[in-house]
């Protein structure tokens, strides 16, 4: 990208960059001056309104007490619980069911397994959106120039179209089951989803996400209905293990759609973008990190209660195995479990499909919007940011058409947009490390070398992961043997790979030092001119980067190929 062009668009007198001359610590009450912050859109400036409260931007909140503290965290809460529970989309639904019928809870230690993968990511880039005030899509734009960056988004936009549609498929079983009309339900909830993002008040937007995440707690009352053995449950939670009596590749690729499922590149994008609209900055870091672990909380408790009871309600029927859609697994839940187990879980996902929709929507609304300079917050009316609006109501109304089109082979477009997810993941990481790295970024909320070592071994664990899912639709009767000869093979190469991205990730650093004080850190911002600078990169870096992305264009255009090819056969 040409730097003039971006000097003009950066600093553009019609869109003025204005920052705060000043922040209010909440530790401390007092006021200190802040850097000319990056924040590209000034509604990105001003109170914090929340979905339950408000905090006005230069407000001292005086003494902290255990009220002032709740009161602060209930007006800061949301990106973390709306990011995570939309992830328990439609998509979820149908693949933590499936490893439920087939293999009861042995594979629910996974969950597990990903939580401290999910926290480092989604932490990351809550950095990043606090900090910066700039999205994730155009920061990896700017710091690494027009090449990177239009691959970045155009993964992403094609990605998150095809993901919305599944959304809008989990609408439709929704829909069927419940016996309503599929073509009203679909054009219903698109309306829903469409206008509860248009009334130009965030506060308004967030409190209907919030309700939506609320009713993702009926998956709770399902598992009581259907009540499975809680130490089972615990067991499969705490004790890794495999499916005593199934080929050892048909776990890895449940395992592995698992992780698809639950760790998705839209995630990066929508969480930064949403902290930078709702005005999060560094001063209230520590209270947006519990909001991200309740969101974790309630995602690993929804997804194990998937577990529990399609394994508990399936168990020794003869059943299990030979339910295909989450419709059908509604249906086998009121056979075996009770009517009322049926509804509950046919609005629950409803419920989860609406807020997927939403929340993936959204991140790639505001990444368009961001690339291009427009004007892109909830905070703003339909017309004082016309592309922004015009991005999201397009991708939620064409997916909704989709989903009602004849003939579309809509179990294959689900399984193909979880297999894209999974091969398209390491890319998204990998950027969002080199990120966390850039001293001018950052300054001193740069990361640790501790959680450099574990996203770098969490990058080569996805590729490999990532190669056998690739591998598995290409190529399906792929062995057990096969399967993990790559796994021990890339195991090997992880453990380099872990050590070796810390040496070569983190560039010469010219900016604040890391042991700057608390108040510093609480204070600091992205100034505007990091923009304007693109980051120093390593050769070993470079040619890593290289690599990743020649694998990941072979193997997402393989699977594209494979996938229509499916789909001819099945016309």
């Amino acid at each position: 990208m040409a730097r003039n062009r971006t000097d003009a668009r950066v600093l553009s007198p019609a869109r003025p960059n204005r920052a705060h001359s000043s922040s209010t610590c909440p530790a401390s009450g007092e006021h200190a001056p802040t850097r000319e912050s990056a924040v590209l859109d000034p509604a990105h400036l001003g109170d914090i309104k929340g979905a339950f409260g408000t905090i006005p931007a230069h407000e001292s909140p005086g003494p902290r007490t255990w009220s002032s503290h709740l009161k602060t965290l209930l007006a800061v809460i949301g990106p973390g619980l709306i990011v995570m529970v939309g992830d328990n989309d439609a998509g979820a639904f149908s693949t933590y069911t499936q490893a439920g019928q087939n293999y009861g809870v042995r594979l629910l230690w996974t969950l597990l397994l990903l939580v401290p993968v999910l926290y480092v990511n989604q932490e990351m880039v809550l950095r990043l959106g606090a900090v910066t005030g700039v999205g994730h899509a155009r920061l990896i734009l700017e710091r690494f120039g027009r090449f990177w960056g239009s691959f970045s988004v155009i993964d992403l936009f094609v990605l998150n179209a095809l993901t919305i549609v599944t959304e809008f498929i989990g609408v439709s079983l929704a829909a069927g089951y419940l016996g309503i009309p599929k073509i009203l339900t679909v054009a219903l909830a698109a309306a829903v989803i469409i206008g509860s993002a248009s009334t130009g008040s965030f506060r308004r937007f967030e409190r209907i996400a919030m309700a939506l995440v609320a009713g993702s707690l009926l998956l709770i009352p399902i598992f009581l209905l259907v009540h499975p053995r809680a130490s089972t449950v615990l067991h499969g939670l705490l004790v890794p293990g495999m499916p005593a009596h199934a080929p050892l590749s048909s776990a890895m690729l449940l395992i592995i759609a698992i992780v698809g499922t639950t760790v998705a590149p839209w995630q990066l994008f929508f969480q930064q973008s949403y902290v930078i609209d709702k005005r999060i900055t560094p001063a209230f870091m520590r209270y947006e990190r519990v909001d991200l672990w309740l969101g974790i909380v309630i995602v690993v408790v929804g997804a194990a209660a998937m577990f529990g009871f399609t394994a508990a309600a399936f168990a020794h029927t003869g059943a299990q195995g030979h339910f295909t859609n989450a419709a059908d697994v509604a249906a086998g839940l009121a056979r075996h479990a009770g009517h009322l187990v049926g509804v509950l879980f046919a609005i629950a996902l409803l419920d989860a499909s609406m807020i997927g929709a939403a929340a993936v929507g959204l991140s790639t609304a505001y990444a368009a919007a961001d690339v291009t300079g427009q004007n892109h917050s909830l905070h703003r009316s339909v017309g004082s940011a016309k592309g922004f609006y015009a991005t999201y109501g397009a991708l939620i109304a064409l997916s909704a058409a989709l989903v009602l089109a004849p003939h579309m082979p809509l179990g294959l477009l689900t399984e193909g947009v979880q297999t894209l997810a999974g091969v398209l993941l390491p890319s998204a990481t990998v950027f969002l490390l080199l990120l966390c790295n850039d001293r001018d970024v950052l300054g001193p909320w740069v990361n640790s070398r501790a959680k450099n070592v574990f996203t770098a071994g969490v990058i080569w664990i996805l590729i490999t992961l990532s190669l056998i899912l690739t591998a598995s639709v290409l190529f399906s009767h792929l062995s057990s043997a096969q399967i993990l000869d790559i796994l021990l093979g890339g195991g090997a190469l992880g453990v380099l790979a872990g050590f070796g991205v810390t040496l070569v990730a983190r560039p010469k650093a010219r900016g604040p030092a890391a042991d700057s004080t608390r108040e510093e850190r609480l204070t600091w911002r992205m100034p505007r001119s990091t923009l304007l600078e693109r980051a120093q990169l390593t050769p070993g870096v470079r040619v890593g980067l290289v690599v990743l992305r020649g694998y990941l264009l072979v193997a997402f255009g393989l699977v594209v190929v494979r996938v229509v090819e499916l789909a001819t056969v099945h016309h």
